[in-house]
């Protein structure tokens, strides 16, 4: 077999991948903590510095002050509180610092040492803009909070920004694998592109229905299964007005939802391993085939766990270990649908 020319550029893709991964592990943990609106100020170059005495920690502690988040959730806040909080906000921003310069650095190296053809050029410029995109929208959401009304940032920014993180960690590993399985030959397929495809698509979608129950804390709404408060379907949806803000916006209706794309995406993805568990494929192809069931068995389990302990103590463990099995399964779902569509 020959060497792989894009070996190393693939390396650099898979680990920038992995600093996304973390990135979004980190926002999970800066909104589980209600960390996200600790610091004020946007400061893309300087902001890596965090307050370096008593008088800058003073300050910035006044400016947290001066939004609602302090004044009717975190009165009692001394400057130690706010220490606390601000540290996970700080990691996070400056996690994504580290990010731009895992990616600029080995960039700029191959530039110049001409191992990238126009068309991988123009992909990776693609990536960039993505990233670059997901930082102005991580300001905007937080700008959503960052008043004397609201305690929390819009729930609705929250979903378009952690699903332009799920789509930033997908493409740079479409580029990663496009550079590294390209000479992996696919003798046998699923046959089940378009079905590989549909569940991804759902999975996006119940994606962004997770970042919306985070948001809105609707699993407070109806902390029970398999029922919703001892109902199948919320007695809301049968009189209310369906309409978008209603169903972005209305607890019980944001956690049907949830629920009802759970238990599809969960069958869909047993027809597709099912339907084909009898054929020949590559061994390769069948490990891969089996770990969408078995992710979304985990993914399942510990959704069910972090409703049932939304209320709990333990709640935030389960939520985030649910939101990383999430990705996991989206992206065993991106790599089946990649090795089912290679030409070779």
């Amino acid at each position: 077999m020959k060497a792989n020319p894009n070996r190393a550029i693939a390396i650099w893709l898979y680990f920038g991948a992995f600093t996304i991964l973390i990135q979004i592990l980190l926002g999970g943990i800066t909104r589980l903590s209600g960390s996200g609106l600790s610091i004020t100020e946007w400061k893309p170059l300087m902001g890596f510095l965090p307050p370096l005495n008593e008088n800058d920690w003073q300050l910035s502690f006044g400016k947290y002050k001066q939004i609602a988040q302090f004044q009717v959730v975190n009165p009692h806040f001394s400057v130690e509180d706010y220490k606390s909080i601000y540290f996970w906000e700080w990691l996070h921003r400056n996690w994504a610092r580290f990010i731009g310069l895992a990616f600029i650095f080995p960039f700029l190296y191959f530039l110049i040492k001409r191992k990238m053809n126009l068309k991988l050029l123009s992909l990776i410029s693609v990536l960039f803009l993505l990233g670059l995109l997901q930082a102005v929208i991580g300001w905007l959401m937080v700008q959503s909070g960052l008043n004397d009304t609201d305690t929390s940032v819009s729930h609705i920014r929250l979903a378009i920004h952690f699903i332009a993180a799920v789509i930033l960690l997908c493409y740079t590993l479409w580029l990663a694998f496009s550079l590294s399985l390209n000479q992996v030959k696919m003798r046998h397929r699923l046959r089940f592109s378009k079905l590989n495809l549909i569940i991804l698509c759902l999975v996006f979608i119940q994606l962004i229905y997770g970042a919306f129950m985070a948001g809105t804390r609707a699993a407070l709404a109806a902390p029970t299964w398999p029922d919703m408060n001892g109902f199948v379907i919320p007695p809301g949806l049968y009189t209310q007005q369906i309409t978008l803000s209603y169903l972005t916006g209305n607890l019980f209706a944001i956690q049907f939802i949830h629920r009802f794309l759970a238990y599809t995406i969960c069958l869909l993805i047993l027809v597709l391993y099912f339907r084909s568990v009898s054929w020949k494929i590559n061994s390769l192809l069948s490990y891969i085939r089996l770990s969408p069931v078995l992710l979304v068995g985990v993914q399942v389990i510990s959704g069910v766990m972090a409703l049932l302990n939304s209320i709990g103590t333990h709640y935030q463990a389960f939520a985030l270990f649910h939101q990383f099995t999430g990705i996991l399964l989206s992206v065993s779902l991106l790599l089946l649908l990649f090795l089912n569509l290679k030409k070779n």
